[in-house]
């Protein structure tokens, strides 16, 4: 089981018109192949300034590959993430044995 998780903060003014949208469009993730417990998350800590996380996971490599593969997820990337992130850290997890 692979893990993946990213907390972000979007360019976006917080409550805005376009914090939903890219909230709700980013759901398009959830329908790709392979991909299992998706969850949107509001970072809630005051130590540190992230303010949203995505988090899923994948049977294995090969479902974690055709994901960052699949046409939705580069469209995603290419067409909202690099536009409207302002700030984000990746972190993928597996179970320590």
């Amino acid at each position: 089981m692979i893990r993946h998780t990213v907390v972000f903060t979007l360019k976006h003014a917080a409550g805005s018109a376009e914090e939903g949208a890219f909230l709700r469009d980013a759901k398009v993730l959830e329908a790709i192949p392979g991909v299992q417990k998706f969850e949107q998350l509001r970072q809630i800590s005051p130590k540190n300034g992230y303010a949203f996380g995505f988090s899923m996971e994948f049977a294995d490599q090969a479902a974690y590959g055709g994901y960052n593969d699949h046409p939705n997820h580069v469209a995603f990337v290419r067409d909202r993430w690099v536009p409207e992130v302002a700030e984000f850290l990746e972190i993928d997890y597996v179970p320590v044995e």
